[in-house]
């Protein structure tokens, strides 16, 4: 997968620094940092980034401001000591809100979280899992799949729409075809999608809907690491 493009804008130069160093620890991030808010905004506006790392109490402009004229395709991810601005933040439906200083664990789960946004909106809306059900080929797009369950000699796939569909299959042939980073495996028996995901435990997860299914022991890390 070709490198993200990123943007950082943020007042002070060791801040900058910090994300500068965790993008390359990270990996797969291209990275332009600017400590002038105005010229970060004309960056964004004339390169148009995938995701903005944003302070919000800068000199001259704010990072508020910034969010509201950044364009409609751009992730957010707001970094600032001022914690009292996250439900602002969240209004604008930043991805995530980094409370300084952060640590680089906690960087990580906020760049995957905007990963799985970016890979959502590289998918094409036409995409779609296509899966054998009896004698015939049924095509399901991938957002329409809420969770996949291991039945035995079958695989589940449930749709959001309604219903769910039987394939004569194993769980982890259809994982291998889902979109990495829009689902995740969260017990032997099933394979849920990201999005849908409302609320979770060590042991359980509620789906959208009210759906409640088990978390296997082996991949509560994997899930905290992904959800955390």
């Amino acid at each position: 997968m070709k490198p993200i493009r990123c943007i950082a804008i943020d007042d002070e130069p060791m801040a900058l620094l910090v994300i500068e160093q965790f993008c390359r620890r990270k990996g797969g991030l291209s990275l332009e940092t600017f400590s002038e808010p105005h010229v970060g905004l004309e960056a964004i506006r004339r390169t148009r980034p995938e995701l903005v790392f944003l302070d919000i109490r800068m000199n001259g402009l704010g990072g508020l401001e910034i969010a509201d004229a950044l364009p409609e395709e751009c992730c957010l991810i707001f970094t600032t000591a001022h914690a009292q601005y996250a439900l602002e933040g969240f209004n604008l439906d930043a991805v995530d809100f980094l409370h300084k200083p952060f640590a680089y664990e906690r960087f990580e789960v906020a760049v995957e979280r905007a990963f799985r946004r970016i890979e959502s909106k590289r998918v094409p809306v036409t995409a779609n899992l296509v899966v054998k059900q009896e004698y015939n080929n049924v095509s399901i797009p991938y957002g329409d799949i809420l969770y996949v369950e291991a039945l035995g000699n079958y695989v589940k796939i449930v749709r959001r729409s309604g219903g769910h569909v039987l394939t004569r299959t194993n769980l982890k042939t259809v994982a291998d075809l889902l979109p990495e980073r829009s689902f995740l495996r969260i017990h032997r028996s099933y394979v849920v999608s990201v999005e849908a995901v409302e609320s979770f435990t060590r042991s359980r997860m509620t789906l959208r809907g009210g759906v409640s299914l088990p978390v296997g022991q082996q991949f509560v890390a994997a899930v905290f690491r992904v959800l955390g």
